[in-house]
């Protein structure tokens, strides 16, 4: 037990507690991302719950841009990237901040430094709610929610599509220029690198009538599992048979979709295959609307699934 006179004096100093501690009193700089170990990376996607492995980080840095915030020891304390498609659009992701920098003003930082690289694109986000605030204050414009759906799935019976007509094949590279050009009329911008580098990372399925891709969707390694996405087609039952034979790869592993579509035949099947609704973001643009880059009319290709909430 300290005795009584210790607690007042330390070697001859007396010690009376501060009222107050200063913790932040210290400076972040920006640092490009591809100059970052992945597991520091992959440390500070932990730090805020999100299930991004080293690897996702690692496509990501391929697919796109980015910058890191660091400490004066060289810790990574948050994150934002872009992935420009053409000259015109890009799409914005992977912006993290510690937890103990979400209030200090540290995520807009970022968010500013990436305006100065993205300039005159009209820009996309999907945004957490804990986010939407800040991407609201830097003129973002709410447009569609996007459905987190995810669990262990099961294979069912065909039903419901059986009448499909039309026939479901494995994706090769041979079908790339094809998958490109449906995935731009769904997505409403070319994203020609993009599914390129996703074809080299995915399995894939699509349904041809006759010699036309009418529908496909990929499927890769991702967080927990895999993700299925993008998924493009011109109506629920082509999108359904697509990821369907996805489902029977993984029965009884875990799978997710991100979608903006919460009702019909594809929402149902999601559902009933084991991937209900686990949280949702909200698709926010800078620029140009959605409605903008809409194909329209009848039979025009729809963009069922996202290839991930940080991609679109």
């Amino acid at each position: 037990m300290c005795h009584p006179l210790l607690r007042q004096s330390f070697r001859g100093i007396k010690l009376k507690p501060s009222e107050s501690l200063k913790i932040d009193a210290f400076s972040m700089r920006i640092a490009d991302i591809e100059g970052v170990d992945l597991d520091r990376l992959h440390a500070l996607s932990l730090s805020v719950g999100w299930p991004h492995r080293a690897e996702d980080w690692q496509f990501l840095r391929e697919a796109g841009q980015g910058f890191v915030a660091l400490d004066e020891i060289g810790r990574v304390l948050g994150s934002a990237m872009w992935f420009p498609h053409g000259a015109s659009f890009a799409t914005i992701g992977m912006v993290i901040t510690s937890p103990r920098l979400q209030t200090l003003g540290a995520a807009q930082w970022l968010m500013k430094r990436i305006f100065d690289k993205v300039a005159g694109r009209d820009l996309r986000l999907n945004a957490t709610r804990a986010a939407r605030r800040l991407y609201l204050s830097l003129d973002f414009q709410p447009e569609k929610i996007v459905y987190q759906c995810q669990g262990v799935v099961h294979a069912q019976p065909t039903g419901g599509s059986a009448d499909i007509r039309g026939d479901v094949r494995t994706l090769d590279a041979r079908d790339i220029p094809a998958a490109i050009a449906l995935d731009a009329a769904g997505f409403g911008v070319k994203r020609a690198s993009l599914i390129e580098k996703l074809f080299a990372h995915s399995a894939g399925y699509g349904l041809f009538k006759g010699d036309r891709l009418a529908a496909f969707a990929l499927c890769r390694p991702f967080g927990r599992g895999h993700v299925v996405g993008p998924v493009v087609a011109e109506n629920d039952a082509d999108a359904v048979a697509t990821v369907r034979p996805h489902v029977a790869d993984h029965s009884g592993s875990f799978l997710r979709v991100d979608t903006h579509i919460d009702n019909g035949e594809f929402a149902a099947f999601l559902s009933h295959t084991g991937m209900p609704v686990f949280d949702t973001v909200l698709t926010m643009s800078m620029g140009k609307r959605l409605v903008d880059f809409a194909v329209g009319g009848a039979g025009a290709p729809m963009t069922y699934a996202l290839a991930s909430q940080t991609l679109g």
